[in-house]
């Protein structure tokens, strides 16, 4: 068997359960362990998860569809190495030609 102490209880309410505990012929001990015995015996309710607590809190409102838009294809990735500087360099070449151009 455990042992459970409960400290900081209060005057008023040890006083309270000793009246409780003798109006039953139990101990303040037993009277502590019956208490607790009931009120874990109760079936507990499941707390339900923060998405459903949300979805039945604004479920008087309707629902609401919002359209799906079509995604753009994917962008090749950077390429990087010498192959990329070489390919930078012939384009900052050309741009700098079509600006004197101009």
């Amino acid at each position: 068997m455990a042992t459970l102490t409960i400290r900081n209880l209060e005057d008023a309410l040890k006083a309270r359960l000793r009246m409780r505990a003798a109006a039953r012929n139990r101990s303040m001990e037993e009277e502590v362990r019956q208490i607790l015995r009931a009120a874990l015996q109760e079936a507990s309710t499941p707390t339900p998860d923060l998405g459903a607590t949300i979805r039945a809190r604004f479920a008087g409102f309707g629902d609401v569809q919002l359209p799906i838009e079509a995604r753009e294809p994917v962008r090749p990735p950077p390429a990087f190495g010498a192959a990329a500087v070489a390919q930078a360099g012939k384009k900052r070449k050309a741009g700098v030609l079509a600006r004197r151009r101009r």
